[in-house]
C-alpha cells in the first residue's frame, strides 16, 4: 500500500509517492523544499532568484552559492556529455522565440500552427556553453549570453527530492516532476509500477522500475506555445536558436539517476532520426515515439508487453 500527493508548479504535474506507513505530510513538504531552493537559485522568471541577482557581474565573475555552482556544473557536464545538445546558454534565443516568462503566462499555441522556418535568431561558431567559466564558486559567463539551467536543474531537482525524502524517513520513495522521475531508499517489492505516456492517446507503456533507478521523459508537445502566429516549443537546436524539428513526439529514458536520463532524452530530441544509433551504441536503455505513434525501443528497454517488464538502467 502506498500513498501519494500531487500537485502542480513550474508549469508541470508533481507527485510524491510514499509507502502508507510513512509520513505523506513530511515528504511533501521535503520535495516543495528542494524545489524552492532550486527556484531560488536558478530560476529566470524570478528577479530575485539568485542567477538573476548576480547575472549582471558574471561577465567578470562572481562567487555563487554551492547550490547554484552545482546545478551549473552538471548543466556543462551535459552539455559535454551531449556534445554540446543540451546546451545551457540558450537563454537569450530561448526569449527570443517568446519563453521568456512563466508558461502558465504564454499565449496558448493553436492547432495547425507550425513552427516559423524563417527565423533564425542565433548562428555560433562556438559552442556557448565551452565559453562559461566554473572555478569552484567562482562562475564567468561573457555578457553576449544567458544561462538557462531549466533542464538539468529540474532533473537535479528529482534527484535531491527522492534521496532527501529517503534520507529522512528512511523508506521507498518515487518523485515525478513533469515527467522525470527518481525512486529511492529500500527495494519496493515488485518495484515501482509506472505508466510510460506522454499526451492521452499517446502509445502508453506500464514498466516496473526498481530502487535507485530513474525514468526522464523530454517532448515535443508540451511546453508549447504560440508566438506571432506560429507554433513554439521549449527544446531548442543550439546552433539555430530554433525549436528543434519534431521528428519524436517523445523519448524516455532510463538511468541510474534523472540528471543522466534527462540529459539523453532531451539530447535524442535535438538529434532527431540519429538519436537512436547513437542510443544504441551508448548503450542506453529507451523509448521513442515517433510523429506518427510508432514506439522504437534501444537497449534493455523491454517490448511492449501485455505485462509489465522491469526497465534496465544501464551504468552509462
Amino acid at each position: 500500500m502506498t500513498v501519494r500527493r500531487d500537485w502542480r508548479d513550474w508549469s508541470c504535474e508533481i507527485s510524491v509517492v510514499v509507502p502508507a506507513s510513512a509520513d505523506i505530510e513530511v515528504a511533501e513538504s521535503i520535495v516543495r523544499q528542494v524545489m524552492d531552493d532550486v527556484s531560488r537559485a536558478c530560476s529566470r522568471f524570478r528577479a530575485d532568484s539568485e542567477l538573476s541577482v548576480v547575472a549582471s557581474q558574471l561577465p567578470d565573475g562572481a562567487i555563487v552559492s554551492e547550490l547554484l555552482a552545482r546545478l551549473v556544473r552538471s548543466a556543462l557536464d551535459v552539455a559535454a556529455l551531449t556534445e554540446g545538445d543540451v546546451d545551457p546558454t540558450l537563454g537569450s534565443a530561448l526569449r527570443a522565440v517568446g519563453y521568456d516568462r512563466d508558461l502558465s503566462e504564454l499565449p496558448t499555441a493553436l492547432p495547425g500552427e507550425q513552427v516559423d522556418p524563417r527565423v533564425t535568431v542565433v548562428t555560433r561558431r562556438t559552442p556557448g556553453w565551452t565559453r562559461v567559466m566554473l572555478d569552484q564558486r567562482q562562475l564567468a559567463v561573457p555578457a553576449d549570453l544567458a544561462l538557462d539551467l531549466g533542464a538539468t536543474a529540474k532533473a537535479i531537482a528529482v534527484d535531491l527530492a527522492a534521496e532527501s525524502v529517503a534520507t529522512r524517513l528512511g523508506c521507498s520513495v518515487l518523485v515525478n516532476i513533469g515527467g522525470d522521475l527518481k525512486t529511492s531508499g529500500p527495494a519496493l517489492p515488485g518495484g515501482w509500477q509506472v505508466l510510460v505516456q506522454d499526451l492521452a492517446g499517446d502509445p502508453a507503456q506500464q514498466v516496473s522500475v526498481g530502487e535507485g533507478a530513474a525514468i526522464a521523459t523530454s517532448s515535443t508537445q508540451r511546453r508549447t506555445w504560440a508566438q506571432g502566429g506560429y507554433l513554439r516549443h521549449h527544446i531548442l537546436d543550439p546552433r539555430s536558436g530554433l525549436p528543434v524539428e519534431p521528428v519524436w513526439r517523445s523519448v524516455s529514458v532510463a538511468a541510474r539517476d534523472c540528471l543522466l536520463a534527462n540529459a539523453y532524452s532531451t539530447a535524442s530530441i535535438v538529434r532527431g532520426h540519429a538519436a537512436v544509433s547513437w542510443l544504441e551504441g551508448s548503450g542506453v536503455s529507451a523509448r521513442l515515439v515517433d510523429r506518427a505513434g510508432r514506439v522504437i525501443t534501444t537497449g534493455s528497454w523491454p517490448s511492449q508487453l501485455s505485462q509489465p517488464q522491469l526497465v534496465g538502467v544501464e551504468d552509462v
